[in-house]
């Protein structure tokens, strides 16, 4: 049905270039002898990038993609975009501040029938972690279940980091929604363990050429070692004082944050206006609210919210709307609905291809689709690439932006998405330009840090053609990395070191 339930297709038998220059790029600078080693004109630029195409094979493709600059990642929840290589010194490196975490290892039958199997604590599960002070609060039996995570070995780490990727035959949709969210239990309300895996990701884009990065964060329900609650303005103190830290601002990353709301929650609406006034009153880091949550669960349909934006845009100015919209597999009306709340950038937009007359409205207009083509594929929303609609909204018009959404549940990075996108729609390289120049055009940062942004990713580019003339085969990333992803898909495994992942330093 999906890459995961046939075998990875194998990498193209091409001549490659990269240990000396291939026709390709004889041919492209053979262009450029004529002008004296002057910079080539863009079309020189894109010339050059089709024949590349055809004689590179993948890993050269992907390590160009690799080095090429990159624009922002728009998509990005950052609970889901841990890597595997950080979660577990991540967890653990929280014990400086008295948390300490232990996770479901085995199930000795503790609870008696009649429990809640479908709640949000499901009781047969493995690998839920909690923090020390709710693991006091089960019973001696249940205690017996869980270990400490300093405590696992080496079989249960790998296990307990395998529960939360997406990377088996068997999973899918209900798999991720179901269980990945439910295993991170209390990692996920730690403030200091969210902080330091943005500071990680920062790092991570900052080394495929990324300038910006809007993720959605949690402020809601964050726990004291204790247990006792944080309100949402000191998780956002945590957060701004862990970005002002060297090594934070040594990525080059500009970071804006977004909140979230479980769309189909019960108090969904409350949740909504507190985290409305809650961004206004932090605008200096966050900029927009974002409705999450399984789409084909009608509890959160859109129009739910149409009476409470609209009183909560008489009190409060300027917090935008990025609300995930037609990420489903049946045709309904949920995009059209979500501009009509206020949304300035739809999340998927996977079944807008069924609404023609909303796929008209936006072509050519100021809403721009936020595309996660792994994430799609993984989720099962298309059964392969080519029923995605990606290519259909490039290019008629409809602004789009490529991003990773849960890039640690899928092993994968942003130059991954580039790479799926080149592979199986054969980009242009101006059609790759326009993507990045998007991220940032249409993402909610301040006018004057998108202006800079712009500035810089403009400058970024002049330089990186400039030395592709100059010679295409230096130009190619040393250091990039493959994920598992594309090892799984495209037989691309083990490009680098692992830890290229790891290093402190963009």
């Amino acid at each position: 049905m999906t890459e995961r339930h046939t075998p990875p297709t194998p990498p193209r038998r091409r001549r490659g270039w990269a240990g000396g220059l291939c026709l390709a790029a004889a041919a492209f600078l053979a262009v450029l002898a004529g002008g004296a080693g002057a910079a080539p004109p863009p079309a020189d630029t894109g010339a050059w990038f089709e024949r590349f195409k055809s004689e590179a094979t993948d890993e050269e493709l992907y390590r160009f993609l690799y080095a090429m600059p990159k624009g922002g990642d728009l998509h990005n929840h950052l609970s889901g975009s841990v890597l595997d290589d950080w979660f577990y010194e991540l967890a653990l490196a929280q014990a400086e501040r008295g948390y300490h975490f232990y996770t479901r290892v085995r199930i000795n039958n503790c609870r008696p029938y009649g429990g809640d199997a479908f709640g949000p604590d499901p009781y047969l599960l493995l690998f839920l972690t909690l923090q020390e002070s709710h693991w006091q609060q089960l019973s001696p039996c249940e205690q017996g279940e869980f270990e400490r995570l300093e405590d696992l070995d080496d079989s249960q780490r790998r296990a307990w980091l395998d529960s939360m990727v997406l990377d088996k035959a068997h999973e899918g949709r209900d798999e991720f929604f179901q269980t990945h969210w439910q295993r991170m239990a209390d990692l996920y309300f730690n403030p200091y363990f969210t902080a330091d895996a943005l500071v990680r990701n920062m790092q991570a884009f900052g080394r495929e050429g990324v300038l910006y990065l809007e993720t959605m964060i949690g402020v809601l329900g964050f726990l004291h070692p204790d247990g006792s609650r944080l309100a949402p303005d000191e998780v956002a103190a945590i957060y701004r004082e862990r970005l002002r830290e060297a090594d934070a601002t040594a990525t080059g990353v500009a970071v804006k944050l977004q909140v979230a709301i479980l769309r189909f929650a019960p108090n969904a609406e409350e949740m909504l206006r507190t985290l409305y006034a809650f961004v206004a009153r932090n605008r200096d880091l966050f900029v927009a609210v974002n409705m999450v949550g399984r789409e084909d669960n009608d509890k959160g349909y859109p129009l739910r919210f149409l009476d409470t934006l609209r009183a909560l845009r008489r009190e409060h100015h300027g917090v935008r709307l990025s609300i995930h919209a037609g990420e489903v597999d049946e045709p309904n009306d949920h995009v059209r609905d979500t501009l009509l709340l206020g949304a300035d950038r739809i999340g998927h937009g996977v079944n807008l291809i069924t609404d023609p007359d909303t796929l008209r409205l936006m072509r050519h207009g100021p809403y721009l689709v936020e595309i996660n083509l792994i994430s799609n594929l993984l989720l099962e929303y298309v059964d392969d690439y080519a029923q995605h609609p990606f290519p259909e909204y490039l290019r008629t018009g409809i602004p789009v932006a490529l991003s990773t959404d849960d890039r640690g549940m899928w092993d994968s990075n942003l130059t991954d998405e580039f790479f799926v996108a080149v592979r199986e729609f054969n980009l242009s390289w101006d059609e790759l330009v326009g993507l990045s120049r998007n991220s940032l055009s249409y993402s909610f940062a301040p006018a004057p840090l998108k202006t800079e942004l712009l500035g810089r990713y403009a400058r970024r580019l002049a330089d990186f053609e400039r030395r592709l003339a100059g010679n295409p085969a230096a130009v190619l990333a040393a250091d990039a990395r493959s994920h598992g992803f594309l090892c799984r898909r495209y037989a691309l495994c083990d490009l680098a070191p692992a830890s290229t992942e790891t290093e402190e330093t963009p």
